[in-house]
């Protein structure tokens, strides 16, 4: 019933055929077509202003070309392929005053253009100032902790679905448990903090917290399209405090595309595998007081599983606008008022069923058809409102007012005559009827019950961020207080309808009242602030900082018989306070290495509901590391270590729960690891025809809990000291390697993830208590057909290697096979 025919084998074999022959007409247009207009080439050298020695690592950049250098250990640099125009060129280096300069390139010729940069440790120009306001890792080197950074097109590259996952294995630290193959609800955790619906780190969008409701419900069922990012930007260690509510793990901040500087549009059209479409525009320009931007991005595909009368695909739509005014920067006073709107659309043809492990042997792509019904349908939007003002001197306002919005209706399979899809799926050989049943035999009236996972968000506040630096003698201050009022919800308003399989077809047979499965509100109120000083001295910067936290937890139970909620049920009240300190240190032992480290404490809330018996997730967590930074290589090693007091584990449908949503105390638990990553962009010098650059990302983590008990949370189950936390691989790598030319380039990447343990336990797992391991090879080209213009192709999973990437919410499900999608970019 189950066998896999050639028919699969033939549609990769077209697909590759198809995409192969795409990027061969745009290589043969190119070469036979008319020959391109002559490019200027950009090259000088970067110097210190007083001393006039070379400074390698500075960053180059033209505008609005989005064309980037690095100075070599010489200070030169060098650009190739430039089209001809009037550009700016943008110099800018970490403690050095940002350059700008107005240059005109010539067909055919060789512009000349050296900048000396002024020291500026404390006074940096307005613009950057907000920049590091509202992005969180600007200068690497002032951070003392674990910090990576992933810009432009590092993104999405061989990550044809533009799926997060992918994009951040190539960052040390995080831990991932793919679910669908293509990472719509994303499941990130950091340095072994719990991955699930990335619900135990702080995520932010431009520096405002993005989840439905990040202290009510941080589950993160609604999660922005980074194909439309300018930037992924993934902090650990004791720097994160200043971004709670959770310090257990990490932040992230995904910072969107930016107002251009200039003039600026750009187009990408994808198309490949599963009958995959996507398009991603962007136009936009600034005048001196006024800028402006509006993106729109739209991706459609089928999907990669099989399912019998059904679909398995989804369609995405993301746009956004933004606009501003402000002053001249050029002025000792300056302000600027940004709005940005966003809305997000998803269709997603998804579900919680998975396979058995023998089906899954058989055809890992395959779809009961018990799950035909489930669709997800999300709609989110946002308003931000941010001002900031530096009215001379070392001082600085950023006040932002937020609020986004999400519905969510998850219609999926819960239940076959009575028991849960995710117990079926664990003892199949116990339940032989309700698989025939999710096979698409037939049942009795109302076996099948599929429940409407009902909920609607908000999250709104105000947060502000007062900068303030200044020195003493030979010891620099960079003070940063902050503030942020903040309130959200989850209104969970579901129900559950009943069908039957006749004929192998799913009749509905009793349909369920509005509010009659769940009916409730859960609300929190928070009121956070965070005081941090950097203070530099000689070598040696130290970073003591302290955030503070109040949260009022409420949650309101109505009757399931009561929809139109005249009186509550039960209503539960909870408030957290929480001091959560950190220190941070580092040390140049030389220009282009340093030393860091830090100590901070972690804090996760319980969230409302909890009972009084809830403790909040608390840890102590220490790291320890070196980075080293000639601006051709970027490395970086740091040892780790979280020891939780207490971790928390919550009982919801993602976890194979009940889906009430009870959290649980998992008791003390030690979380030590070793990250590691190098990158090495050699630069081009003069005469080189193409580069060879090259990384390499490493992570060991050891999970282990330190106490005995028995819980209800499935993945925990009756605990032993000792047992591994789930979830959570104990050794991860990511590499790759590319070849760069100025009209080609072609990128080959690795990743590998040992097996996880899918419930807690020691030793070697069961087939059926783990994940695969599994190596996926990934390679992507690109060929510039003009300056401004280009063609792509990426394949991820090169090889078609099936396997088991999570057995929850209800059993094995499949990493993304072979797929290969064709592109073209435009760029003016």
């Amino acid at each position: 019933m189950f066998k896999t025919t050639n028919s699969r084998r033939t549609r990769h074999g077209a697909t590759l055929l198809f995409a192969l022959s795409f990027l061969a007409a745009g290589f043969v247009s190119a070469a036979l077509g008319q020959a391109p207009p002559p490019t200027a080439r950009l090259v000088g050298v970067v110097l210190e202003a007083d001393s006039r020695e070379p400074l390698s690592g500075a960053f180059i950049e033209v505008v609005p070309l989005d064309v980037r250098a690095r100075t070599d250990r010489q200070g030169r640099y060098e650009l190739s392929g430039l089209p001809a125009g009037k550009y700016t060129v943008v110099v800018r280096m970490i403690g050095r005053v940002v350059r700008r300069e107005s240059i005109e390139l010539r067909a055919g010729g060789e512009t000349v253009l050296d900048v000396a940069l002024e020291a500026g440790v404390v006074r940096l120009p307005a613009i950057e100032v907000l920049r590091s306001r509202t992005e969180l890792a600007r200068n690497l080197d002032d951070i003392p902790g674990s910090v990576h950074v992933i810009v432009g097109e590092e993104i999405t590259q061989r990550n044809p679905f533009h799926d997060v996952h992918q994009t951040l294995r190539r960052v040390p630290g995080v831990n991932i448990q793919e679910e669908e193959g293509f990472g719509l609800r994303p499941n990130i955790g950091l340095r072994g903090s719990g991955s699930q619906r990335s619900s135990k780190i702080t995520l932010m969008e431009d520096g405002i917290l993005i989840a439905p409701a990040p202290y009510a419900a941080p589950s993160a069922y609604y999660f922005p399209v980074i194909g439309r990012m300018h930037g992924i930007e993934v902090r650990k260690g004791s720097s994160q405090i200043k971004y709670g509510p959770r310090t257990v793990g990490g932040a992230i901040n995904l910072v969107s595309t930016p107002i251009p500087d200039e003039f600026q549009a750009r187009a990408e059209l994808a198309g490949g595998a599963h009958a995959t479409r996507r398009i991603n525009a962007m136009v936009g320009g600034s005048q001196p007081n006024f800028g402006w931007m509006v993106q729109g991005y739209r991706m459609v595909t089928d999907g990669f599983k099989r399912l019998l009368e059904g679909g398995t695909g989804f369609d995405i739509g993301d746009y956004n606008a933004k606009f501003r005014v402000n002053t001249d920067p050029r002025k000792s006073t300056y302000q600027e008022l940004e709005v940005k709107l966003g809305y997000n659309r998803q269709r997603s043809d998804e579900t919680y069923l998975g396979l058995t492990q023998a089906d899954f042997a058989v055809s890992p792509n395959l779809r009961y058809p018990a799950s035909r019904q489930d669709v997800m349908n999300v709609k989110h939007r946002q308003l931000h409102v941010r001002y900031f003002v530096r009215p001379g001197g070392h001082f600085d306002l950023t006040t932002t007012l937020y609020r986004n919005e999400t519905e969510r209706n998850w219609y999926k399979l819960q239940s076959v005559g009575g028991t849960n899809i995710s117990r079926i799926l664990e003892r199949p050989g116990d339940f032989p009827v309700e698989m025939t049943v999710l096979r698409g035999g037939d049942s009795g009236p109302g076996d099948l019950r599929v429940r409407a996972n009902n909920r609607s968000y908000f999250a709104h506040g105000i947060q502000s961020v007062v900068g303030v630096q200044f020195a003493g003698g030979s010891v620099g201050h960079e003070i940063e207080i902050g503030a942020r009022y903040h309130e959200d919800q989850e209104d969970r308003f579901q129900h559950e309808d009943a069908f039957q399989f006749v004929a192998n077809q799913m009749q509905l047979t009793t349909a369920g009242a509005p509010g009659s499965q769940s009916n409730r509100v859960s609300d929190a109120r928070a009121l956070a602030l965070f005081v941090q000083d950097q203070i530099s001295f000689g070598p040696w910067k130290v970073t003591p900082g302290v955030r503070f936290e109040t949260i009022d937890f409420t949650r309101t139970d109505y009757r399931t018989d009561d929809p139109d909620r005249t009186a509550p049920d039960r209503v539960r009240e909870k408030n957290v306070k929480v001091l959560i300190p950190g220190i941070g240190v580092s040390y140049a032992l030389r220009d282009d290495l340093r030393l860091f480290g830090g100590v901070h404490r972690g804090f996760s809330p319980p969230g409302p509901g909890a009972d009084q018996e809830t403790e909040v997730e608390s840890s102590v967590n220490y790291e320890l590391g070196a980075r080293y930074n000639t601006g051709e290589m970027n490395a970086q090693i740091v040892g780790f270590f979280n020891n939780y007091s207490n971790i928390l584990g919550a009982a919801t449908l993602a976890t194979g729960g009940s889906g009430v949503g009870n959290q649980f105390n998992g008791g003390a638990v030690d979380v030590s690891g070793i990250e590691a990553s190098v990158q090495y962009a050699p630069l081009a010098l003069r005469g080189a025809n193409f580069t060879v650059p090259w990384g390499l990302t490493f992570t060991y983590t050891k999970a282990e809990f330190q106490t005995s008990f028995d819980s209800d949370f499935e993945s925990w189950g009756s605990v032993e000291k000792g047992d591994r936390v789930p979830y959570i691989p104990t050794t991860q790598l990511s590499a790759w390697i590319g070849v760069e030319h100025r009209r080609w380039s072609v990128s080959v990447g690795a990743n590998y993830s040992a097996t996880m343990r899918t419930v807690a336990g020691q030793g070697p797992a069961r087939e059926d208590e783990g994940t695969d391991a599994f190596a996926v090879l990934n390679v992507s080209a690109d060929y510039r057909l003009r300056p401004w213009s280009s063609l792509y192709l990426t394949v991820q999973n090169l090889t078609g290697e099936s396997y088991v990437v999570a057995r929850q919410p209800a059993g094995a499900r499949p990493g993304l096979p072979r797929t290969i999608l064709g592109g073209f970019r435009i760029r003016r």
